[in-house]
């Protein structure tokens, strides 16, 4: 059965257009034409009035295993392979209903996350797309070796790369710095040597894989540019350098402001189980972590956006608020928009997602209000009236909004 979508606002991924309707059949995107091609349409409609319609959202970073709890790792550790799948299941369904219809999990435990993302993606359940990085490859001792694959050397980081494409990864993921949430590392110090940072990447797209790195110094930032890296997550003391290469070699750049951001938060309102050594290099790399974020943006470099939706405070089902955390910076609303839906599709390589348009996959947010005159609408899952999964209806809160608009229309 088609359904068509019409009477409000509509933002492709790229641009808003006005008057144009959308028609969803077998959970792809049939037709975007104006309304009045569809003047005698008899199917199914959803009335988007007063509403934006957008792509669903895309978190480029996320760890789908790890719950937000102070210490997201100390909390993994007590449970089971089973009891990590039933809450990272609930996890993703969760990351749905907030509006975001895709995921990439940037490190997960023991492959665990490889049959959630299975199942969802087969449509065995409905969830987020997701594609996932399996184990972060780090050094000894390095950012992220609780659960990591720990490698040393040239021919061992190659080994790690290709234990992650054999067992199924589609994204591999290698930590060029030290980090916030691990105990004894800087974040500033680059781990990887530029020789091993190159033989990972060059092994990684030498079997069709995306590259990610978790490169937060500037030093290691460089040693992944320079080694042929797709994206940089966090890039937190990017200096010049590091921005000219970047955008010289089209490097996208995932800022995640959620993390540090909803440590702090969580501290401050009076959560003791975070770490003081997380607590004390967060406040450290905040102010840092959003001048390199505006650096980039400023130069018109490539952006993704990213949460890392998992660790402290950093809810999965609240995604989409980076969308707002981007704008306080100064990010502007389409582009916020625009990094989380057509840019955020093309660093993940889904080139059916991200963009409303003729035979794409069918993922809306139905967003109360006009977008771009305010992010809040579209960052927000309160202010969301449909979420659409492949053209089935993940979450409805259409009832509320009529009612409400019947209260004000009675006084």
């Amino acid at each position: 059965m088609a359904t068509l979508y019409v009477g409000g606002r509509l933002f492709d991924g790229e641009k808003v257009q006005d008057g144009q309707a959308v028609l969803e059949e077998g959970g792809r995107i049939k037709r975007v034409a104006p309304a009045g091609e569809f003047k005698g349409f008899a199917g199914e409609r959803v009335d988007t009035s007063g509403a934006t319609l957008i792509p669903g959202i895309i978190d480029c970073h996320v760890h789908s295993l790890s719950g937000a709890e102070g210490n997201p790792g100390a909390v993994q550790d007590r449970l089971s392979a089973a009891q990590l799948t039933v809450r990272g299941m609930e996890f993703m369904r969760q990351t749905l209903e907030g509006g975001v219809t895709a995921v990439r999990d940037c490190g997960g435990k023991d492959y665990i996350e490889f049959a959630i993302r299975d199942a969802y993606n087969a449509g065995r359940f409905l969830g987020p797309t997701m594609r996932c990085a399996g184990r972060m490859i780090c050094m000894t001792g390095g950012h992220g070796n609780r659960v990591g694959r720990v490698a040393d050397g040239v021919d061992e980081v190659i080994k790690a790369v290709r234990e992650q494409v054999h067992a199924g990864s589609d994204l591999v993921k290698i930590m060029a710095t030290g980090g916030v949430m691990t105990a004894g590392v800087n974040p500033e110090d680059a781990h990887y040597s530029a020789e091993e940072m190159k033989a990972g990447i060059s092994e990684a797209h030498r079997f069709h894989k995306c590259c990610a790195s978790h490169a937060q110094g500037a030093l290691g930032i460089l040693n992944a540019v320079r080694g042929g890296i797709d994206s940089i997550e966090h890039g937190i003391f990017m200096d010049e350098e590091c921005c000219r290469e970047m955008k010289e070699r089209g490097v996208w750049l995932v800022p995640t402001l959620a993390a540090v951001k909803n440590i702090l938060k969580g501290y401050d309102e009076g959560d003791r189980s975070i770490p003081d050594y997380v607590i004390d290099k967060s406040r450290r790399v905040f102010d840092r972590h959003i001048a390199a974020t505006k650096m980039y943006y400023s130069a018109g470099g490539r952006i993704a956006m990213g949460t890392d939706a998992g660790t402290p405070h950093n809810r999965h089902g609240e995604n989409a608020r980076e969308l707002e955390f981007m704008c306080d910076i100064g990010i502007s609303s389409r582009d916020s928009l625009f990094f989380a839906t057509a840019s955020a599709a093309d660093l993940m390589r889904l080139a059916d997602h991200g963009r409303i348009k003729e035979g794409n996959v069918a993922d809306f947010v139905v967003c109360d209000g006009d977008v771009l005159a305010d992010i809040k609408r579209a960052a927000r899952k309160e202010n969301h009236r449909l979420v659409v999964k492949r053209g089935i209806v993940a979450r409805d809160n259409r009832a509320a909004f009529a009612s409400q608009a019947a209260r004000v229309a009675a006084e």
